[in-house]
């Protein structure tokens, strides 16, 4: 896939919404395009989390102890949280067909953040609404 259409991808990503074309055109130096085949698991519940994860063509799973927690397509995202602290990944995510996906890893994350820090703006904005919105299914449940 060539630069422009993985650059209107990421806009296409609330995580980088906001972020201008410029930054994602230096965050997209450092990103690595990686296919994985069907049935492979992609990042392994309780292993370092050391990369973002964006899925070009393709579909995958989020697993959790056997039990099929979402699924993922093209456009679709992971990883976002381990990129920013290293920790732990919470669930395995599986290849279900052929996947292509955008891999940065956190050490490149963290440098272009720092020449591009509208980067870590847009990210926090979109956790901090997936986190409201945690909080008030919560509240309402």
């Amino acid at each position: 896939m060539d630069n422009a259409k993985i650059i209107e991808a990421l806009k296409k990503t609330p995580i980088f919404a906001k972020t201008t074309e410029e930054s994602l055109g230096t965050l997209l130096k450092v990103a690595i395009q990686k296919t994985v085949q069907a049935g492979t698991k992609i990042v392994e519940k309780g292993q370092s989390g050391l990369g973002f994860y964006l899925i070009l063509d393709g579909a995958a799973d989020v697993m959790s102890g056997g039990k099929k927690l979402a699924e993922l397509g093209k456009g679709s995202f992971f990883g976002e949280l381990s990129v920013i602290d290293g920790a732990p990944r919470t669930a395995d995510v599986v290849a279900k067909t052929e996947i292509t996906c955008l891999v940065i890893s956190q050490w490149a994350m963290r440098g272009t953040i720092t020449t591009h820090p509208e980067i870590a703006l847009s990210m926090l904005e979109e956790l901090v609404r997936r986190l409201r919105a945690m909080d008030e299914a919560r509240t309402k449940g």
